[in-house]
């Protein structure tokens, strides 16, 4: 494996390990009703809405298995997430509503769904790329990038990545090629000089054999085994966590 200019990692599973709350849609509704009611609608109770939030974010599961199977899939938009994913049957007003808030809400609905806590290694594997001459970055899907982009800054692992790609914001998702290729432009670096270092198979491993990486690392984590079907492209290298990952990179390094 040669030596990486730059490093590019996946947000969850990578990065960070997240756990879902349990009670995340209970509590995005009851805030959703709040809104609605401001708005002066009172059509919809706090059960029906977190019935839809909850049908909603299930075919926005499935959706983003499907994309997988695309060799350069779209990112959803916030608008259409939740004007029909998540209020497709509802009053005018309400649907308008949700719209028009559409951002800011997928941006709470992110924030409210899962615990995040930052990798063991990791802060000692990105001060490590710096002092070898390697430039981390961060390339992930995400419905809301904003709420990674908060993370990062609240743990101070902002300041030691060159530059965040976020699908939400640039429009396409991994697989596509594209996610990688942004981040080697703003690097100014060719995607055979890289590594990409992603937790799942079909999103991850796919995009780093299609963008031609210099090597694909698997990180695993609890959702790595989560395959909806299997692909063809394998990884470079497997590694457990962030200390397995520095470890591959030292010995590019000697």
């Amino acid at each position: 494996m040669i030596a990486p200019k730059a490093l590019l990692l996946d947000f969850g599973g990578v990065i960070v390990e997240t756990v879902k709350r349990t009670t995340w849609r209970a509590e995005l509704a009851a805030e959703l009703h709040a809104l609605l009611g401001r708005a002066g609608f009172g059509g919809l109770t706090v059960e029906e809405i977190e019935s839809d939030v909850r049908a909603g974010a299930q075919a926005d599961s499935f959706w983003k298995d499907s994309t997988s199977r695309q060799y350069a899939p779209e990112e959803m938009t916030h608008r259409r997430f939740w004007a029909e994913f998540v209020a497709t049957d509802w009053p005018e007003q309400a649907r308008a509503l949700v719209t028009a808030e559409a951002t800011p809400l997928c941006r709470r609905m992110g924030e409210l769904r899962s615990r995040r806590e930052v990798r063991d290694g990791m802060k000692e594997l990105l001060a490590a790329c710096w002092e070898h001459g390697v430039r981390p970055a961060v390339v992930s899907n995400a419905l809301s990038g904003a709420v990674h982009r908060d993370f990062m800054a609240a743990t101070g692992l902002d300041h030691l990545v060159a530059v965040q790609v976020y699908s939400d914001e640039v429009g396409v998702r991994k697989p596509n090629p594209e996610m990688i290729m942004i981040a080697c432009r703003a690097l100014g670096v060719e995607a055979e000089q890289v590594w990409y270092v992603g937790d799942n198979h079909d999103r991850d491993v796919v995009c780093g054999a299609r963008a031609g990486v210099g090597a694909s690392v698997l990180m695993r984590s609890r959702s790595t085994e989560e395959i909806p079907y299997r692909v063809r492209q394998e990884p470079h290298a497997t590694v457990d966590d962030p200390h397995g990952l520095l470890n591959l990179l030292e010995r590019t390094w000697t």
